[in-house]
């Protein structure tokens, strides 16, 4: 499959999809607390997606045919040591110290948006607080790179010289990915790499960066769910996402929420 470049007109279209996914993540923000299931997170998405923007829920029945069941919820909820793709459930309630990933991704009009983002329940501990924030650095760090003529190798560079110089490892088995009509498109967006390799940046691309950042080793192991991904060693994992739209002098950050400057 080869790299789709965007003209401004789909990417205006992704432009919408985008602030709609973000709007998802402020409006479920507040109701982010202990003793919230993470199937009723997933129930108010859903119907904010649903009812209120008029949108599709990207997640809800993607996959499937390859010896595993389609997804079955609206969003991902990934809690503490689960690296990604976790399943909201109500018998899984949020307690104080947790931190959890919430993945949003809204199809309008035929176009993706998606992004993820981090949440401390109640108060977290320093370890758990650093771990969130050094992921965002690592997320707005290799954002800051994105522009024609960047090779995909130095964002993964700059990704993991960041997580590894704060004793943290990266995911080497998920990764971001291009994005537009399609959920999953070229090309694949790795989170570590070395300067001078990966594809060359062109104006018109649109791709998400989402770095995965554990506080252990980087190895992961898949559920028998088939999808919920956790650490290994069992310990605590985080992630951001943003997608991204390479523009003539840089990026647009299609994804942005409202508290965010780029």
């Amino acid at each position: 499959m080869s790299i789709v470049r965007k003209t401004p007109e789909q990417i205006a279209r992704m432009r919408t999809a985008g602030r709609l996914a973000a709007e998802v993540l402020e409006m479920i923000a507040p109701h982010v607390k202990p003793g919230v299931s993470t199937g009723e997170l997933d129930r108010l998405c859903h119907e904010h997606i649903v009812d209120v923007q008029h949108a599709v829920p990207a997640p809800l029945g993607y996959g499937g045919g390859d010896g595993r069941p389609p997804f079955p919820k609206s969003i991902c909820t990934s809690i503490n040591h689960v690296v990604c793709h976790g399943i909201p459930s109500e018998t899984k309630t949020l307690k104080k110290g947790d931190i959890v990933n919430l993945d949003i991704t809204v199809i309008k009009d035929g176009w993706h948006g998606d992004t993820s983002a981090m949440f401390c329940v109640g108060e977290v501990n320093p370890f758990a607080q650093r771990l969130v924030k050094v992921t965002q650095e690592c997320l707005y760090k290799a954002i800051a790179l994105v522009r024609p003529g960047v090779r995909l190798g130095e964002i993964g560079h700059v990704i993991q010289q960041h997580a590894e110089a704060n004793r943290f490892s990266v995911v080497r088995d998920y990764c971001g990915h291009g994005i537009g009509e399609g959920f999953h498109e070229e090309p694949q967006v790795l989170h570590y790499g070395r300067p001078g390799t990966g594809i060359v940046l062109e104006e018109g691309m649109t791709f998400t960066i989402e770095p995965m950042i554990n506080a252990g080793t980087f190895q992961t192991r898949l559920l028998p769910d088939g999808w919920t991904v956790v650490t290994r060693d069992h310990k605590l994992s985080a992630q951001w996402e943003h997608t991204l739209a390479v523009t003539a002098t840089g990026c647009e950050v299609l994804t942005a929420r409202k508290d965010e400057t780029f």
